[in-house]
């Protein structure tokens, strides 16, 4: 089966308030990129998350930009946006608000914490204790959250972006599975290269002697759901979804590689294959096309399955990593 087969369909032609939302979606791209040198990866998986409705976690060593990122994406919204750090002593009450009694008034008045924000950046997740992960969680599944036996509606469109430091372990309580299973994306920053860390240098010397170039572009709520809802429309053909589920199921079965799966011992669920896809129909959208190709499906594949697995002791004793298992399924499965 041809390539075409697994991607084309006939399209109708785009309207122009179609092109001019897109045109909007890139603005904000070009203007992220142009203060985040080295981050093209970065940015695009925080725009994924966006037009994906999903979630983030972002690992990387202390000054990769990860929580200017965030930052800056704010700015190119019109929703609001909260920043949390995280520490052991933090309490759940900090993230979701609490129940105060007002004496004049003689009633409780619930006083709404920073998850009632549109854009929330959880700056070293893994230092929030367990009862305050709980918390998140609901928030991050339900887009509620429960205080003193009420439910509250959280906004939207509602994004969690979480950071974690990889190189420090003291004081940290490492996320359980079933909270790396809501977000949609992990995604793992790397050092910059020579050339990029020197234009990093001149970017923020710039910076230090004038204020930071703004944004041009700023999405309202309106304009947010509606690119979303296409970005979801994206056209996934039925052989291009075989071919997703073939990966997925390699986690499961001996069908792609023996070997890789020998060493998977928790492999990933079906939330992991609907994760995947409409990872994929977003970058799709990002790259200006109506349907998905199996290169979206490759460049997002261990983003979006490897925090969703979990290996043998004997393959992390090898220094085998879910990473590393997921681009080898993805090479070794054939997109027909």
């Amino acid at each position: 089966m041809s390539g075409a087969t697994l991607a084309e369909r006939p399209a109708a032609a785009p309207s122009p308030a179609d092109d001019h939302l897109r045109s909007r979606i890139f603005a904000l791209r070009d203007g992220l990129e142009h203060g985040l040198i080295g981050c093209t990866g970065l940015v695009e998986r925080l725009l994924i998350g966006l037009l994906g409705g999903g979630h983030l976690l972002i690992e990387g060593a202390p000054g990769l930009a990860k929580t200017r990122a965030v930052k800056r994406l704010s700015e190119g919204l019109d929703g609001s946006f909260a920043r949390v750090q995280c520490t052991p002593d933090l309490m759940p009450a900090d993230l979701t608000g609490t129940t105060v009694w007002r004496q004049d008034a003689g009633i409780f008045e619930f006083l709404p914490g920073p998850l009632f924000h549109s854009l929330i950046l959880v700056d070293e997740v893994n230092r929030a204790p367990p009862k305050v992960q709980s918390a998140l969680l609901e928030s991050m599944a339900e887009s509620q959250i429960t205080v003193a036996g009420h439910t509250h509606k959280l906004p939207d469109p509602f994004m969690v972006v979480a950071t974690q430091n990889p190189i420090e372990h003291a004081g940290t309580f490492p996320l359980p599975e079933a909270q790396l299973d809501r977000f949609l994306l992990h995604v793992v920053v790397e050092m910059p290269d020579e050339a990029s860390e020197r234009k990093i240098l001149d970017l923020v010397e710039g910076e230090l002697n004038h204020h930071a170039e703004p944004i041009a572009v700023k999405l309202s709520v309106e304009e947010i759901l509606a690119a979303r809802e296409a970005a979801l429309a994206t056209y996934v053909s039925p052989a291009l979804k075989d071919y997703l589920v073939r990966i997925v199921a390699g986690t499961r079965n001996e069908s792609v590689s023996k070997e890789l799966r020998a060493a998977i011992e928790h492999p990933a669920s079906p939330r992991g294959t609907l994760a995947l896809m409409v990872a994929g129909k977003a970058r799709a959208y990002l790259h200006g096309r109506d349907h998905v190709i199996p290169e979206d499906i490759a460049a997002l594949a261990s983003d979006a399955l490897a925090h969703r697995i979990g290996l043998t002791w004997r393959a992390a004793a090898e220094g085998r990593t879910a990473r590393s298992i997921i681009e080898g399924l993805v090479a070794q499965t054939r997109a027909l």
